[in-house]
């Protein structure tokens, strides 16, 4: 077995992965607050986790692998979209729940083991307060109770920061009844508008840094392989996660591994609606971009690298799929992973080389082998349901083949260029060999320039 490097933010560097129980490897990914459509740069933690997941179910047995991610349906995001909307909240997150579960599938991931909501884990919650309280790391004030960072030694490990740094660099809440600038939100009281529950401290609700610790701890336990997310949630969600689970559950190590990547830009910027370059998987998908042409893109850059969504990468992804697939459509031989992909993989989730692999098993003709290695990072699997073959362009083949044949005996071939640039600019890629003709559709076919041709 290949040895597996993945690298750990709470070291700053990679370090060999060995899983605390192979017959039990668990990983936690923080997942969306459930108040609007996943935006494309929500996308590329669950893509990273779901190649990590199928990766490990390939190593250490499908059934011997945990995958939790959960879902925040406790936020006052939620709570201002319900109001702007006029909707009952449960309204708002089982119907954002739904459309999140659909565009990941879209993309071709897995669903994880467990998919927790925070509404489900509040009694757990308030005992974790309760033991933070008694054992002196937390305390009461004014109707809230605050996590005491200075209670906690090693706070800042994770993100390298100081207390100083921390305090000048966050988003810090200044409130009177705060004994540090850094003490963080456990409980906070509800308004009669607000949702809340009845706790010792009056009727309220969690914090957001909470809930994840909570959840973590009931399907995980004190101690687990390993924890993800985008690294904006470096400092202060999973900074004030470790202090609240380590004093909490002192006996445990919360996460070993801390896994993190990079932003997403779009055509070289950060995505900003102010910028006029946001999207939601969503909109790509309604533009015409399938699932699986988003996904290899983003496979196509390192997790830890900033990821750049440009229209030609999804065109250039569009066309290599397509010809993948036109060989492998008809294969019967099912094959694993090979041990290439297998060791490629195992270095910090390499996933553009095992997608230079494939391009290797391609340009080799080892179709068979194309066809596994790709499964293994979530590309040509059933999921994505036969996408590239949409559009029947078989009547345009002949007739470009007919084209071709006359211009071939009078030697006029006018006619033929004429109809290759109409096809070309109708979004059809042209693919001619001696004796054969193949047309492509790409991500710009236009059926109305195709239909007029004709």
């Amino acid at each position: 077995m290949s040895k597996i490097k993945l690298h750990n933010s709470k070291a700053r560097r990679k370090e060999l992965f060995e899983p605390i129980d192979p017959s039990n490897v668990r990983m936690y990914l923080c997942g969306p607050t459930v108040y609007d459509r996943a935006h494309l740069g929500n996308a590329r933690n669950v893509i990273v986790f779901d190649v990590l997941y199928r990766f490990f179910r390939e190593i250490y047995g499908e059934h011997n692998v945990k995958y939790v991610r959960n879902f925040t349906d406790i936020d006052d995001k939620i709570n201002q979209r319900a109001k702007d909307l006029g909707k009952e909240i449960k309204l708002i997150t089982d119907e954002t729940i739904a459309w999140y579960l659909e565009d990941m599938e879209l993309l071709g991931n897995l669903l994880p083991n467990e998919m927790p909501r925070a509404t489900n884990y509040v009694a757990e919650m308030i005992i974790m307060i309760e033991d933070l309280i008694k054992s002196g790391h937390a305390y009461e004030a004014e109707g809230h109770v605050l996590f005491s960072v200075a209670s906690y030694k090693d706070y800042g490990a994770l993100s390298g920061r100081s207390i100083e740094d921390m305090i000048a660099g966050a988003r810090v809440e200044i409130a009177p009844y705060k004994a540090n600038p850094l003490d963080f939100v456990l409980w906070k009281p509800s308004s009669d508008d607000l949702p809340g529950w009845e706790s010792p401290w009056g009727r309220g609700r969690p914090g957001w840094h909470l809930e994840c610790s909570a959840m973590s701890h009931d399907l995980l336990g004190d101690t687990f392989d390993i924890h993800g997310g985008g690294n904006d949630l470096i400092f202060p969600h999973h900074e004030n996660e470790i202090a609240q689970s380590k004093c909490c559950f002192p006996s445990g190590g919360f996460a070993n591994f801390w896994l993190h990547n990079e932003m997403l830009q779009v055509d070289g910027k950060k995505m900003s609606k102010s910028l006029g370059n946001y999207f939601t998987v969503r909109d790509l998908i309604e533009k015409g971009f399938p699932g699986e042409v988003i996904r290899f893109v983003f496979l196509s850059t390192h997790y830890r690298k900033p990821m750049d969504w440009t229209e030609l990468k999804a065109n250039q992804a569009d066309s290599t799929l397509k010809r993948w697939y036109d060989m492998c459509s008809n294969l019967e031989e099912d094959l694993k992973p090979s041990a290439e992909a297998i060791e490629v993989l195992s270095d910090d989730l390499n996933t553009p080389a095992v997608i230079a692999l494939l391009h290797k098993h391609f340009q080799s003709k080892n179709f068979a082998q194309l066809k596994a290695d790709a499964n293994l990072i979530g590309l040509m699997t059933p999921e994505f349901k036969d996408w590239a073959f949409d559009f029947d362009l078989s009547k345009y083949e002949e007739a470009l083949m007919e084209v071709r044949s006359e211009a071939m005996i009078t030697k006029n071939f006018d006619h033929l260029d004429d109809l290759k640039d109409k096809l070309s600019k109708a979004g059809v890629e042209i693919q001619m060999s001696t004796d054969t003709v193949k047309l492509v559709p790409t991500l710009k076919l236009d059926l109305a320039k195709l239909e007029s041709i004709l």
